[in-house]
């Protein structure tokens, strides 16, 4: 049985230290790196949170003058990151520490950039080769999860939407990193079940995507199955009976998932994204909700991929040395038996979509990053058709 009331480092990709109460390590911290003026950025949710007025006190109690930003969407957008560039000038702030889930961390890492870098914010999409244009230092930046869904402390980029369109842009370059990550499971014991069930979802969606994504990475495919093993095993314990080792290992496979998707994701990630821009749908559920049916698409040519998925995931001896149709349509079966498990839907119509939004769901979808690291190609007639599927 694993201690996790034992903090551990890691340092992978970057420092992380890792345990039941080492958020009490961070006024020592800052102290120790010279900082006592953080912006703290958070979500309108965490924020009123008890223990993140725990947190604020301990830096009050250092002598350290915290200033908080929480003016952000659920689904972040440009307007966020100008804010909060603002907030970091206005409170004449010496670092970054972005506390929350993905939305937080990533608005958060949009400041650390838009603090000395003063291009128009979407200069600097790695999609058209903005990477070129992070050329100046930046902010200290700390980050400290608190939920287990995007793994977003141990990224080096941020998903910022555009303002009018939606449309999703991402801000990428190494040296958004954070420098250290306070990782502790006790921050995620008061989630509700459904954001818990939501992000591990999210977080399981990104370890079955990087594993299957083309590229050849044979680390991250590694770090992908143990994070698929781990969350599998603790995500339903975690929702409806949390204790200290489902929430650390919920916590740890969601770092792991970010880690390994630096190989790449896929097609349920281009079907999720479109829902949050059109419907604001919360982006752990709509990976959860299409995945069991990009993973259906992707099983032909991916069998024996998907007999090592089965077996990670212990669906039995039968499962994972069956032909691998067999391995396949079991996982499948049982991601829809997950998402009835947790609570979450597992049809679109569920979580608001029309037909009527299949045509520009389809076109947002074609449109997306994420699928050209898809296993198979996707066409804008496939992505209509999971839809539709999925409807």
């Amino acid at each position: 049985m694993t201690d996790f009331t034992t903090i551990r480092q890691y340092n992978f990709p970057t420092v992380i230290r890792f345990g039941a109460g080492t958020i009490g390590e961070l006024p020592e911290h800052l102290k120790a790196n010279g900082l006592s003026r953080p912006l703290v950025v958070t979500d309108p949710v965490v924020a009123g949170l008890g223990f993140f007025r725990d947190i604020l006190r301990t830096l009050e109690a250092k002598k350290i003058a915290a200033a908080v930003f929480f003016d952000i969407h659920r689904n972040p957008v440009k307007s966020d990151v100008l804010r909060g560039g603002d907030a970091f000038a206005q409170a004449d702030a010496d670092c970054v520490v972005g506390i929350g889930g993905g939305a937080a961390m990533d608005v958060a890492r949009g400041v650390v950039l838009r603090v000395h870098h003063r291009r128009d914010l979407f200069d600097y999409d790695d999609l058209i080769g903005g990477d070129q244009y992070v050329t100046e230092e930046v902010p200290y930046f700390i980050t400290v999860p608190t939920t287990a869904g995007t793994g977003s402390e141990v990224g080096r980029s941020a998903i910022i939407s555009e303002d009018d369109t939606h449309r999703k842009r991402i801000l990428f370059s190494p040296k958004l990193l954070a420098k250290i990550v306070f990782a502790d499971p006790m921050l995620t014991m008061e989630l509700p079940p459904f954001v818990t069930a939501a992000t591990g979802m999210d977080a399981l969606t990104h370890n079955l995507e990087a594993y299957l994504a083309k590229m050849y990475h044979p680390m991250c495919e590694g770090i992908a199955l143990q994070g698929i093993e781990m969350i599998h095993q603790s995500l339903a314990t975690a929702v409806h009976r949390p204790d200290l080792s489902s929430r650390s290992r919920m916590l740890l496979g969601s770092l792991m998932g970010a880690v390994a998707f630096q190989k790449g994701l896929g097609v349920v990630h281009s079907l999720a994204h479109p829902l949050s821009s059109l419907l604001d749908t919360h982006h752990g559920l709509a990976n959860a909700v299409n995945l069991p049916y990009g993973m259906r698409y992707n099983i032909a040519g991916c069998e024996e991929k998907f007999r090592r998925i089965a077996t990670a995931m212990g669906l039995g001896e039968g499962a994972g040395r069956a032909a691998g149709p067999d391995a396949g349509q079991a996982v499948v079966e049982r991601l829809f038996a997950l998402n009835r498990e947790l609570g979450l839907p597992v049809n679109l119509r569920d979580i608001g979509v029309k037909k009527e939004h299949i045509e520009t769901l389809a076109d947002l979808a074609f449109a997306d990053f994420a699928h050209p690291n898809n296993p198979k190609p996707v066409t804008r007639d496939d992505f209509k058709s999971l839809y539709l599927e999925a409807l």
